[in-house]
């Protein structure tokens, strides 16, 4: 008696059957067949006899498989098939053609565009490959490289010549800290009527829609952030002008007294209102005010960047303030809120080649102390 898996399929039908079977898009499903035989000891005969093909095409896809050319092999390919089949998996060789891609500027492949979009991945591969996918394909294989599609951050080119002596002497100072000294990061920060536009929960399928204040207004926050406490003296101004951080140095003279702290050392950065002729006469007529500069072009280098950042999240970022003094009260309650900002510095400070300029410096001083206790 036959078996119930017996069936009856005419010679036409079974060549068609086959035929479907290794066109284009299904060869390298062929082919993966073949290796996971092969790699379970299965002879060139056996294979050939299950999966209905030739034993050189056992031989050929092995070959292949170790020359790294193995996807979208089938036993019978014609040159028109296989400069239109469509592929589906991402294969070792198609994963490095891909990232190829993905990894060079699009403007160096022709096209006229900066960012590459699964659609030009997709014609670009075509134009390489000759292998036919659709965006969405392209879009699958990104998630499987690990891929996603986000916002990019800017990026400071840090190359100041003096970078590493700029360092190491903002370091020394906080290394040296006495009970009568501090130590200040300063920076301005432009408060603006127009909302800075910014992620928030919204119900899937729907945008917030934040409204423009029709004339934009815009005032300038100069604040300090004290490194050992964590605490922000701030002032505001109508134009970031000399005047504004002149106001800010006044400020820290007068809320920090001379009978508590004598000596108050500001980080400031390259700025021209920070490098001005008022600013060194201010200095010259208050001795115990010391300004030390960043390196240019390294906001990293700069604790209050992030105390700043915080001040926008909380405050200027999709806010709906229609009046500037509003937004300025907003800015001022939450400084005095949600305070204080016990930044530590950044580990640009404590780089090697800092941290070994720093024990020489802190050598050269201690040799002299030395020596004059010894002749004491």
């Amino acid at each position: 008696m036959p078996r119930a898996t017996i069936v009856e399929i005419s010679p036409p039908e079974q060549a068609q059957m086959l035929a479907e079977l290794r066109r284009a898009g299904y060869g390298y499903l062929l082919a993966l067949h073949i290796l996971l035989l092969c790699a379970a000891q299965r002879s060139p005969t056996e294979i050939a006899a299950v999966l209905f093909c030739s034993r050189s095409t056992v031989y050929r896809v092995v070959q292949a498989y170790r020359a790294g050319q193995w996807e979208g092999l089938g036993e019978e390919e014609s040159a028109e098939t296989a400069s239109s089949r469509r592929q589906t998996l991402l294969s070792p060789t198609l994963r490095r053609s891909v990232l190829g891609i993905l990894h060079s500027a699009p403007r160096l492949c022709g096209w006229c565009r900066t960012r590459w979009s699964c659609a030009t991945v997709a014609l670009e591969l075509f134009g390489r490959r000759r292998i036919t996918v659709s965006g969405e394909t392209v879009r699958r294989w990104l998630h499987e490289l690990g891929w996603e599609w986000k916002r990019a951050k800017l990026r400071a080119k840090d190359d100041d010549p003096e970078r590493v002596e700029k360092l190491v002497r903002i370091r020394f100072a906080f290394e040296q800290l006495w009970a009568g000294a501090a130590l200040f990061f300063a920076d301005e920060l432009d408060i603006s009527l127009l909302p800075k536009v910014g992620y928030q929960g919204m119900p899937k399928g729907e945008q917030v829609e934040v409204l423009t204040p029709g004339t934009n207004e815009k005032r300038y926050l100069a604040g300090a952030l004290d490194i050992t406490t964590g605490t922000i003296t701030q002032c505001v101004w109508y134009r970031k002008q000399t005047g504004l951080f002149l106001e800010l140095l006044d400020t820290l003279d007068r809320t920090h007294p001379a009978p508590l702290l004598t000596r108050l050392t500001v980080v400031v950065d390259n700025a021209k209102i920070h490098k001005a002729k008022k600013v060194h006469q201010w200095l010259a007529a208050h001795p115990r005010l010391e300004l030390l500069y960043l390196p240019t072009y390294c906001p990293r280098a700069n604790p209050i960047e992030r105390a700043f950042g915080d001040i926008h999240d909380q405050c200027t970022r999709n806010h709906t303030r229609k009046q500037m003094w509003r937004l300025v009260q907003d800015v001022h309650q939450h400084l005095r809120v949600n305070g204080p900002w016990p930044y530590a510095l950044s580990e640009i400070y404590y780089t090697p080649e800092v941290t070994a300029a720093v024990a020489a410096l802190q050598a050269a001083q201690t040799t002299p102390t030395v020596i004059s206790r010894l002749a004491a």
